[in-house]
């Protein structure tokens, strides 16, 4: 039985490997911010605030953690610069704490069987290679899984979720291309409910030509589940390529306004310098980030635990 939502030695050893590149860069740039210096006065936090807007965090999650620190540096009167990656980690987990963030252990109750998840994300990001993986993890739990291949504007996309399907071995629910995506989420929470699934992960397509479009389609694919699945669904999760920085803020806030995202999954984190959009996207939109994407192992994807994710970004 695999333990996804438990943080052991081996996923905190991956992590470190996954966030190496964004780590590199920030502790690189912090001791750039601090050379010279022995206290936090207001050229650090000057130069702090450059570090973290050019880590991809933000401008407005950067301010909120300057205000912080600044707040900590008046209190405690003589902080010094060697203290500043402790300071950092315990107000940027605070922070997130605050945001919504708590650690998820994943859980299924037998009121909402099955449990259904529908995947959201521009094409590209990786959410067929997310939801692969996360078929396997939930497998491994020793979850009956079923997948909905709903994204029917694209052959590839139902191509590429049945080559997972068979890799993970769990049963693939699809239509020809084309096909009323609504019409497919019907019949693969339908035969899941009829096979006692415990959970159901729906792709939905990755861009329809404009926004109001994508908003009426996801309207309609949850309406019909819910015909199906009282409450379903009951996760919508987006997925955003943590590599593309600031980018994954535009996509957040375009896909918060189609529909009423539940949760966040960052992918390709193991890739970039840029892993402290994590931190910014928390922040600013307020849905817990549920899984981070650190490696191209199926065990690569991992619950979002945030004391451990801020421990590897700021730990020398």
């Amino acid at each position: 039985m695999s333990t996804f939502g438990i943080f052991s030695k081996e996923k905190k050893k991956t992590l470190d490997k996954g966030l190496e590149k964004t780590k590199e860069n920030v502790l690189k740039k912090l001791s750039r911010a601090v050379i010279g210096k022995t206290k936090v006065d207001d050229e650090v936090l000057d130069n702090l605030e450059e570090v973290l807007i050019t880590s991809d965090v933000g401008v407005d999650t950067t301010l909120k953690i300057i205000e912080r620190i600044e707040n900590r540096v008046s209190r405690d009167k003589y902080l010094g610069t060697e203290e500043l990656n402790n300071i950092l980690k315990e107000e940027i987990a605070a922070l997130l704490e605050e945001n919504n963030s708590s650690d998820i252990e994943l859980s299924f109750s037998s009121n909402n069987k099955p449990y259904v998840i529908m995947v959201v994300g521009v094409n590209g990001v990786g959410k067929t290679t997310t939801i692969g993986k996360l078929a396997y993890q939930f497998k491994n739990m020793g979850k009956k899984v079923y997948l909905g291949a709903a994204d029917t504007f694209r052959a590839a996309a139902v191509d590429q979720l049945t080559i997972w399907a068979e890799r993970v071995g769990v049963p693939i629910v699809k239509q020809k291309m084309g096909s009323d995506p609504a019409s497919v989420a019907f019949d693969a929470l339908s035969s899941a409910k009829s096979n006692d699934a415990d959970v159901v992960i729906i792709d939905t397509a990755g861009r329809l030509h404009n926004k109001i479009n994508l908003m009426n389609e996801l309207s309609k694919i949850k309406k019909v589940m819910n015909r199906v699945v009282e409450g379903a669904p009951h996760e919508i999760l987006l997925i955003l390529d943590g590599s593309t920085g600031q980018n994954a803020f535009e996509q957040a806030k375009q896909f918060t306004h189609a529909t009423d995202v539940t949760a966040l999954a960052l992918t390709k984190l193991d890739g970039t310098a840029k892993g402290g959009v994590v931190i910014g996207i928390s922040d600013q939109f307020k849905i817990p980030v549920k899984y981070i994407g650190i490696g191209e192992r199926m065990e690569d994807l991992q619950v979002f635990n945030k004391k451990e994710f801020v421990d590897s970004l700021f730990s020398d």
